[in-house]
């Protein structure tokens, strides 16, 4: 059987029951269409013999459930929401005096790291990973950032007066 005869046929028999289960686990229909596409390419990519159209339908749905519980517990997923969740949440107000006030005061590269590492919660390593610099130039950056901070916010310097 060709590769597309082979992909047309899978579609037929388990499209349906994929996206289904799919969406009970995600509660999303873009997530269950994704999680369809990867198990197809999967099946497609790495073919197996099965015993019977039962088992072969059992480890389909298996695939399906797995990627699903990937997809759940991946750290992206738990970073992020839908733009729905996002709307109801207003900004932050920037009012006089305020840490988000002097944060913005900041110059670029220490605002940055800032906010990624106290407002959006990322550690050190993924700050880097997105910023294309190594972890070193991260913690740099953050230990400046916060010494300018303390001079913006006024903070004493606790090690001193001990």
């Amino acid at each position: 059987m060709n590769p597309n005869q082979q992909a047309e046929r899978l579609a037929n028999a388990y499209a349906d029951a994929i996206l289904r289960l799919s969406y009970t686990y995600l509660k999303n229909t873009q997530d269950a269409q994704d999680i369809c596409q990867t198990v197809f390419v999967k099946l497609l990519t790495e073919p197996r013999e099965f015993d019977s159209a039962e088992h072969e339908r059992a480890y389909v749905l298996r695939m399906a459930a797995n990627a699903c519980k990937d997809l759940l517990k991946s750290p992206w997923r738990k970073r992020t929401c839908g733009l729905e969740t996002v709307l109801e949440v207003p900004a932050p107000e920037a009012g006089d005096g305020s840490v988000l006030a002097a944060v913005n005061e900041l110059p670029a590269n220490y605002r940055t790291v800032i906010y990624l590492f106290y407002y959006e919660g990322y550690q050190a390593a993924e700050i880097g990973k997105i910023l294309g610099v190594p972890t070193a130039t991260v913690h740099t950056r953050l230990a400046r950032g916060r010494a300018r901070l303390k001079d913006i916010l006024g903070g004493t310097d606790y090690e001193r007066s001990v």
